[in-house]
């Protein structure tokens, strides 16, 4: 990215609100001040314009939003307009986005967010080692790669560990990258089978019994693991390998008594097990093995009061060094933003509860005295 360097300028703005937006320099009555305006003009070829700036610039004006700068593009230049430390961190921004369309990639909505937030901490050239990560291509063509620092310590801990926890909320990943890894292990002939398996419980419904054989009967608490199997195998090979015996999808209850040796396991929703499940389950594993266990512990549909396998799990063993416990936040969602926000507001509202218990907790329960026994 080339640089035709920068100029200021000496202009009023209100206090608050981005430098170039009308609405909030007409808002409050605070007082002008003086402030320095840089205007910095950087090369951005046509070709990789439109997808950093979005349809409609959705991207560019999400950055003006959160930087408060103004960016205008033409004919392979931008010029970026504002204070002179949120220019330079959107100049950083745009190098770094540019390395990321010529590596072919999308810029999404995902990106953006996850970028900005990075760019708080100056750690934004960390997108560009994370998107390096290629796992496997699906059949279409399209690459699997971690999408934010916590699901590269995830995927990192699966090569390394020979059995990792991937504990976080709904749409960070946690299935589809042990998925990911699981294929491209079987393919490398790293392991001889797949087998994968979660629990069949209800999600607060009861279902009845439901028509069919077995395998009818199971497969729609299995569909998930279905879905991406199909989506990085395609339906063909998984049905060849399937018949072979070399991928295996079954519930959990089926695993006790067996020993699994060569194989690559996952074991999904894992906070719906019982303590004594996941001790059955651990104890199945056998040499050259790799297991995956993943799990969110605010999304549980166990019976009331029964303790999750997956929270005793975690207080158990975790000091132990053959096992990665990596917790991924409401920052490491990579589905539709609105799914960000709903898991952060979720996570708040816990705090919050949580936090009241606790302080409710903390005051103690008014004395009862009998006045017939206090006058003695």
């Amino acid at each position: 990215m080339c640089f035709s360097g920068g100029r200021t300028a000496c202009r009023k703005y209100r206090t608050r609100g981005a430098a170039h937006d009308p609405e909030r320099i007409r808002a409050g009555k605070a007082g002008y001040r003086t402030r320095m305006t840089t205007e910095k003009e950087i090369e951005l070829p046509a070709q990789h314009e439109r997808n950093i700036f979005g349809d409609l610039d959705c991207h560019v004006k999400k950055i003006e939003k959160s930087l408060g700068i103004m960016v205008i593009g033409r004919d392979g230049q931008v010029r970026i307009s504002g204070e002179e430390e949120d220019v330079n961190r959107a100049e950083r921004l745009f190098s770094m986005l540019l390395a990321l369309s010529e590596r072919g990639n999308l810029i999404t909505d995902q990106n953006i967010d996850y970028s900005l937030s990075l760019l708080k901490e100056s750690r934004e050239a960390e997108m560009v080692e994370i998107d390096k990560d290629l796992i496997i291509h699906t059949m279409s063509g399209r690459p699997v790669k971690p999408k934010t620092l916590g699901q590269k310590k995830y995927v990192d801990s699966i090569r390394s560990k020979m059995i990792t926890f991937g504990i976080g909320p709904a749409g960070t990943g946690k299935t589809y990258l042990a998925m990911a890894m699981a294929i491209r292990a079987f393919r490398d002939e790293e392991v001889s089978r797949i087998i994968m398996t979660r629990p069949a419980i209800e999600a607060g419904e009861k279902l009845g019994f439901l028509p069919g054989d077995l395998q009818s009967k199971i497969d729609p608490y299995l569909r998930p693991l279905y879905d991406a199997l199909y989506e990085i195998m395609g339906a063909e090979n998984f049905m060849k390998n399937t018949e072979k015996g070399l991928i295996e999808v079954a519930p959990l209850a089926y695993m006790r008594g067996r020993t699994l040796d060569n194989a690559f396991i996952i074991l999904d929703e894992a906070q719906n097990t019982t303590p004594s499940q996941m001790k059955m389950f651990l104890t199945r594993i056998g040499f050259g093995s790799k297991v995956v266990i993943t799990g969110d512990r605010t999304q549980k549909d166990l019976p009331g009061g029964t303790t999750s396998g997956l929270d005793v799990a975690f207080r158990v063993l975790n000091k132990i060094d053959e096992i990665g416990f990596c917790e991924l936040t409401s920052k490491d969602v990579v589905r539709h933003p609105l799914v960000q926000k709903i898991v952060e507001a979720y996570e708040n509202y816990e705090k919050h509860e949580n936090r009241a218990r606790e302080e409710a907790s903390r005051i103690p329960a008014p004395r009862v005295r009998n006045s017939r026994y206090s006058r003695r």
